[in-house]
């Protein structure tokens, strides 16, 4: 069972002992945020050994900064925006955000219920970039002006894509139409 950060009071405790050296209170740390961490990198990259990759660089950015982080906020939403700017100079690296090639089918990490199954599977006939923008903006709540600065485009870019993006999850969402 995945723990919030609003549960887990020792947080500040364990950053403490982390910042000393504790490599228990690192491990402590890595497994309280690790699966929130590896969902959100699956979910931008479609790949499992990227999306673990993601995992590994994040929580080595969080030792390499322990001292940088303050200990009355909660760690897991600084977890998730250096998982998602790895995700993003991912992307970029590969350079797979321009085209529109569908990704393979995408493992699943035990039982998931089926609306979750096709959840994921319209999301995997979006293209990458298009997929981590509306993951970004709808479910980790970017905005557009965040999203453009971290591609380096404009706001109109960052609308556009999403606009297209939702309206191919509509359309491939309700396929029907052509019968009427």
């Amino acid at each position: 069972m995945e723990l919030d950060d609003a549960d887990a009071p020792s947080q500040p405790h364990l950053l403490k002992l982390a910042r000393q050296g504790n490599a228990g209170a690192f491990e402590q740390l890595y497994r309280l945020h690790a699966p929130a961490v590896f969902t959100l990198a699956l979910r931008l990259t479609g790949n499992r050994a990227a999306a673990e990759d993601i995992v590994q660089d994040t929580f080595l950015r969080m030792f390499g900064f322990l001292t940088g982080l303050r200990t009355d906020t909660p760690l897991r939403p600084w977890l998730k925006r250096v998982a998602a700017n790895l995700a993003i100079d991912r992307l970029r690296r590969e350079r797979r955000y321009g085209d529109d090639e569908r990704l393979g089918s995408m493992e699943s990490a035990g039982t998931v219920h089926a609306d979750s199954v096709e959840a994921e599977a319209l999301l995997r006939r979006l293209s990458p970039l298009a997929r981590t923008l509306l993951w970004l903006h709808e479910i980790e709540g970017w905005s557009h002006t965040e999203l453009a600065r971290r591609f380096g485009r404009s706001e109109s870019w960052s609308k556009s894509i999403l606009s297209r993006a939702l309206a191919r999850l509509r359309e491939d969402m309700d396929p029907g139409d052509d019968d009427a």
